[in-house]
C-alpha cells in the first residue's frame, strides 16, 4: 500500500496530538461532511451562549470545516480519515483577513480490518482520534460527535510495554535525518517526581537492534525484551542505576515521539501510516 501523500499530510507532522479511542459511529455518512460542519458550528455557538466560552472576553466567529483525508489508509477496507478544523476570526478584523486555525482533530483507521469486519453495516469504524488545540474545544467537538453518532471517546494511554515496542521498531527504521534515541524513565515512590533521560546515538541503537532482530520485517516480544535489557545493563554499568525498577514514560526517535499519557508527535511523513497502524491497533484493543 502506498504511503500517505507527503504534501497532503505535512500539516500532521511536528504537532503534539492527544490520542483517544472511539467506538464505531452510528449512521455516519461521508456524503454529509458539509452538513456536519454546519451542525457542529451551530452546536459550538450554542455552547458559547451557555457561557461555556472557550476564550473568555474574546468574541470569536468560529468556522468549522469537516473534510476527508483519503490518503491515510492501510488497506482498501479502511474508511477514509476525517479531519475536523476550527478556525477563528474576531468580528473586529477586516472581512478578508486570514482565519486562524485554532483546533484540529481527525479520526482514522489504518489497517483496522479486524474491527471493520465485525461491525454491522450502519456503523463506521474510525477507532483512533487525534486532537491538537485547547482541551475545551476537544470536549465540545467530542460531545457533539457522541450525541450525533452514539459513540464514546476515551483517552488512550500508551503502556510502558508498548513504548518499548515503539523504541525498538522506530530504532530499526531507515531515516535520512538521524536524531538520537531518547528514553525517559520515571522513578516511582519518591516524594518529588524524578525523571531519568537516557539518550543513545542513533547508529549505536540501530546496531544493537540489528544484532537482536532475527527476521527483518518481523518483531517478537522476546527481541524487544532483549533490546531493552541490553540498554538497561549498559546504563547500569555506567551509572549503577537499575532502570528496570523505573517506568518508561516517553520515547523519542527520528520517526516519532510518544508519551505514556497518550501524546504523540509524528516526525517523518513516510512512516506516518506505519505509526498510525500501531496506534489504531491500540485504540481497537481499548474498545473491545
Amino acid at each position: 500500500k502506498e504511503n500517505a501523500d507527503p504534501q497532503r499530510t505535512a500539516f500532521l507532522l511536528r504537532k503534539q496530538w492527544t490520542l483517544y479511542s472511539v467506538t464505531p459511529l452510528y449512521r455516519f455518512s461521508n456524503a454529509r461532511l458539509r452538513d456536519y460542519a454546519r451542525l457542529l458550528s451551530a452546536f459550538i455557538a450554542a455552547e458559547k451562549q451557555k457561557g461555556l466560552a472557550v476564550e473568555v472576553g474574546v468574541e470569536l466567529d468560529i468556522k468549522v470545516v469537516v473534510s476527508s483525508l483519503p490518503d491515510l489508509k492501510g488497506s482498501d477496507q479502511d474508511q477514509a480519515a476525517i479531519l475536523v478544523q476550527l478556525s477563528s476570526r474576531s468580528p473586529a478584523s477586516p472581512k478578508n483577513s486570514e482565519e486562524k486555525l485554532i483546533w484540529s482533530g481527525w479520526f482514522c483507521c489504518v489497517s483496522g480490518d479486524d474491527l471493520s469486519e465485525n461491525v454491522p453495516e450502519d456503523f463506521t469504524c474510525l477507532p483512533l482520534f487525534l486532537a491538537n488545540g485547547a482541551e475545551s474545544y476537544t470536549s465540545i467537538v467530542g460531545s457533539w460527535f457522541q450525541k450525533t453518532f452514539d459513540c464514546c471517546f476515551r483517552r488512550l494511554a500508551i503502556s510502558p510495554l508498548n513504548l518499548s515496542w515503539m523504541a525498538a521498531m522506530w530504532t530499526g527504521c531507515k531515516v535520512d535525518k538521524t536524531a538520537s534515541v531518547e528514553l525517559v524513565f520515571s522513578v516511582p515512590c519518591l516524594p518529588q517526581p524524578l525523571d531519568i533521560s537516557y539518550a543513545i546515538h542513533p547508529e549505536d541503537a540501530k546496531a544493537l537492534w540489528d544484532t537482536v532482530q532475527k527476521t527483518p520485517g518481523e518483531i517478537t516480544q522476546e527481541e524487544v525484551d532483549v533490546f531493552m535489557d541490553c540498554l538497561y545493563s549498559h546504563f547500569h554499568r555506567h551509572f549503577k542505576i537499575y532502570l528496570s525498577a523505573t517506568k518508561l514514560v516517553k520515547v523519542s526517535t527520528a520517526i516519532a515521539s510518544a508519551h505514556c499519557d497518550g501524546i504523540i508527535k509524528f516526525l517523518q511523513s513516510q512512516y506516518l501510516t506505519g505509526v498510525l497502524m500501531l496506534l489504531t491497533e491500540l485504540a481497537i484493543s481499548q474498545i473491545q
